[in-house]
């Protein structure tokens, strides 16, 4: 899985990127399928900084989750947690754990009365 990070209206220490690549790679165990990762951080308002993250995955569209919050590291974990929430979702749904249809339901003739 490719990760990057990239910086708008500002720059980030190389301490600060490899805390979030280290944070962003861990959202690999959740889904074996994801292809590439890409973070922007925009520090314009250093008091607010917003953080986006979008996630590639095979055969389905990007995951995508925005935060803004009063540090980098608090928008990056809650971006974060928005992401593993979809991707968990996306997971629920690939498994397929609904209950069957009615075309799976053996069908009974009632007895005809006469």
């Amino acid at each position: 899985m490719q990760i990057n990070i990239s910086t708008r209206h500002g720059h980030l220490s190389q301490a600060s990127q490899e805390k979030i690549s280290e944070k962003i790679s861990k959202v690999s165990r959740l889904f074996e399928r994801l292809t590439g990762v890409d973070v922007v951080c925009n520090v314009e308002h250093p008091e607010s900084p917003e953080v986006e993250i979008r996630v590639s995955a095979e055969l389905h569209d990007d995951f995508v989750a925005t935060e803004t919050s009063s540090s980098l590291m608090a928008a990056v974990d809650g971006a974060l947690h928005k992401i593993e929430q979809q991707i968990r979702k996306h997971k629920e749904k690939l498994k397929g754990h609904r209950t069957p249809g009615h075309r799976h339901e053996e069908y009974v003739p009632e007895p005809e009365e006469d």
